[in-house]
């Protein structure tokens, strides 16, 4: 089901997935742009939200990965939605030659939603990058895997310990530890981070875990400290 955050933004969970051998919970979000067009960011199982139901809040223009490994259902949405542009972050379209994307995403936003969705590349890393997405109307700052604030109870118990150590559990959840180590040039994600805060997010949507209603930029400064 999809659930309203604010004016014209929306998202909803999908089942978990399968993350070497580790079970994660996904999350899209979806805003519908003036006139009426949808940019969906990271979709779930096409199966867990209705067609139908989308189809109420507009037409569905835009599918968005913000990262090399949300991309795992494009192909049912784009099935779907044939006239909809696939967005591919930085080395995508590499990994997945069997789609043809209709752009690559950069620091700049395209102009289908440069007046109403800011962006920036958190770079840096040699193992991965990723978008981050800012709705301006509702101060909503759209993170899938930089911050991840899972819940114990919902975790298998052998999984737990792992994800504590990993950081990932409860209101300080942060970046996955071996994802930090690949940061060998801090000082472009530092760019990117400053960029984020100047957004001044109310919101952050994250695609594990528990999202930040309030307090948004906070939030994020702590979470993504370890960059400074």
């Amino acid at each position: 089901m999809l659930e309203r955050i604010e004016e014209d933004i929306w998202i909803a969970d999908g089942p978990n997935v399968s993350f070497y051998g580790f079970p994660y919970p996904t999350r899209m979000t979806v805003v519908r742009l003036r006139g009426g067009a949808l940019w969906v960011c990271s979709p779930i199982a096409l199966s867990a939200v209705s067609m139908g139901e989308m189809e109420r809040l507009g037409e569905v223009r835009h599918l968005v990965s913000p990262n090399k490994i949300h991309h795992l259902f494009l192909p049912e949405w784009k099935t779907a939605w044939p006239s909809a542009k696939l967005w591919a972050p930085p080395g995508l379209a590499r990994r997945r030659p069997d789609l043809t994307f209709d752009g690559e995403l950069g620091d700049v936003p395209p102009a289908d939603w440069e007046e109403e969705i800011d962006q920036v590349i958190f770079r840096g890393s040699f193992a991965l990058e990723e978008v981050v997405f800012f709705h301006r109307a509702s101060r909503t700052a759209v993170v899938t895997d930089l911050v991840q604030r899972l819940d114990a109870a919902t975790l298998p118990w052998w999984c737990r310990p792992f994800m504590r150590l990993d950081g990932l559990v409860g209101p300080r959840g942060s970046t996955p530890r071996e994802w930090r180590f690949t940061f060998w040039r801090r000082d472009a994600a530092r760019v990117a981070l400053r960029k984020t805060l100047s957004w001044n997010p109310e919101r952050v949507v994250i695609a594990h875990g528990e999202w930040i209603r309030s307090d948004g930029r906070a939030v994020l400064e702590r979470a993504l400290g370890w960059l400074e």
